[in-house]
């Protein structure tokens, strides 16, 4: 059986529950990217870093720059955070990435936070 887009979001959320408990908050996003990839590829989850995504404008593709910090086995987003509050365009900038790679859903994890209960946001796109 193949896993759907809410039963990888759950183990995403335990994963960086752990990240976070190991490493505490205020340290780079990389940091939190490393470790967060380390703890998914243990569970057996396909990971992929820093994957670029075009931008179709007017039906011309651009590769403007856009990168996804993780893409967990093809379908989950993970955007990673290490600020002091996220803030509406974290929220917006998840939500194009998720309609300019046609996924459906997104994780947004904010590390730089005294607990991680409120720092992780699922985002839905035609889920």
């Amino acid at each position: 059986m193949s896993l759907k887009e809410n039963d990888i979001s759950f183990d995403i959320r335990g994963a960086a529950f752990k990240v976070h408990t190991e490493l505490g908050p205020g340290l780079l996003e990389s940091v939190y990217e490393a470790a967060l990839s380390y703890e998914l590829s243990k569970m057996g989850y396909q990971i992929k870093n820093q994957v670029g995504v075009p931008m179709i404008y007017a039906e011309m593709k651009m590769d403007v720059g856009f990168r996804l910090d993780l893409l967990v086995n093809d379908l989950v987003i993970v955007e990673i955070k290490s600020v002091d509050a996220l803030a509406d365009i974290h929220h917006k900038q998840l939500l194009t990435y998720l309609k300019l790679s046609g996924k459906k859903l997104g994780i947004l994890i904010n590390f730089n936070s005294a607990s991680l209960k409120d720092s992780i946001v699922r985002i839905v796109n035609n889920l």
